[in-house]
């Protein structure tokens, strides 16, 4: 029998000595150490990746392009387009990688897109909404309400992450700003306090003390750091009381924010500079969806006011 002119994919991996699967995964996530990944990112990466070969039930090593074309037909129905592009982009990443180093032939992500979404309604708060929340941590008159109440103010102020927030140590507030060393992009940067917010964080300070076991600058009532959860679902909690059928979170507090600053005529590289964006790219989808706000600013701000020709 004559033989085929071309070598088989089988083949061609034989010769090329082709990578195992525990071997791609141990240089991919030592690629991550040495670029300092965060800790979140790479388990972020091993959970997408457990999920990927759960449903394909193939070595990610494997993998071809016409396997990843039917997880996405197979994933729409189950979960939603969110959680879909979360997990190409981490396969993306995986495959460019072992491609960059000649670790596979192929690479299944190449003609892979991202599928389009429907751009989803953000939700942010308003005056009486902010008011109400205020006014019912006032009215429990406890350590734990005060400090969310300051919490609340610093979320509205900054705009930072719940990570950051946590992030928080006592060393780290000045009298006009905080310094948030515990960032998405690892790079620190200065957030600045409204005259309000300013005494209401000196009073916490106060009122919080020095403390033993912990140097974080909120703690809870046994004074002790305080984790995110807590954060959350007080929140969640003053939210109900409230009657606002919104998601009262830290990261409406963020949005909330970064809508307030545009309504007021904030430059987007200014808020990119604030919320400690990457790239413009979030900032302009900010932008966007509150471009009818936008569009009375330019009316009202607009070069050619008052100009007669």
């Amino acid at each position: 029998m004559k033989r085929r002119k071309e070598l088989s994919e089988e083949e061609l991996d034989l010769i090329r000595n082709k990578v195992t699967e525990d071997e791609a995964l141990e240089k991919f996530f030592k690629d991550c150490c040495l670029r300092n990944l965060r800790p979140a990112t790479i388990e972020y990466y091993k959970n997408e990746f457990h999920a990927t070969k759960k449903m394909l039930k193939k070595d990610l090593v494997d993998i071809k392009q016409e396997d990843i074309e039917a997880f996405i037909v197979r994933s729409k129905t189950q979960i939603s387009i969110t959680t879909i592009n979360t997990r190409l982009r981490a396969l993306r990443a995986f495959y460019n990688y072992l491609k960059k180093n000649k670790l596979i032939s192929t690479n299944p992500m190449k003609n892979i897109k991202l599928l389009r979404d429907r751009q989803k309604v953000i939700e942010t708060l308003d005056n009486q909404e902010i008011e109400k929340l205020i006014t019912i941590m006032r009215n429990d008159r406890t350590f734990v309400s005060f400090r969310n109440e300051v919490i609340l103010l610093v979320f509205l102020d900054t705009g930072i992450r719940l990570s950051e927030l946590v992030g928080i140590e006592v060393e780290d507030v000045a009298t006009n700003h905080i310094v948030i060393r515990k960032t998405k992009n690892l790079y620190q940067r200065i957030v600045y306090l409204s005259e309000r917010t300013q005494e209401q964080l000196r009073k916490y300070l106060v009122i919080r003390g020095d403390v033993d076991e912990t140097n974080k600058l909120f703690i809870n009532r046994d004074n002790n750091e305080l984790k995110p959860h807590s954060i959350q679902t007080g929140f969640t909690s003053y939210g109900k009381r409230a009657g606002i059928s919104k998601r009262v979170s830290p990261h409406t507090f963020r949005h909330t924010m970064a809508k307030r600053m545009i309504m007021a005529g904030a430059d987007a590289f200014t808020l990119m500079t604030i919320l400690g964006h990457s790239d413009m790219t979030i900032t302009k989808k900010y932008v966007y969806i509150w471009g009818p706000d936008i569009e009375k600013k330019h009316k009202q701000y607009s070069a050619l006011k008052g100009l007669k020709f």
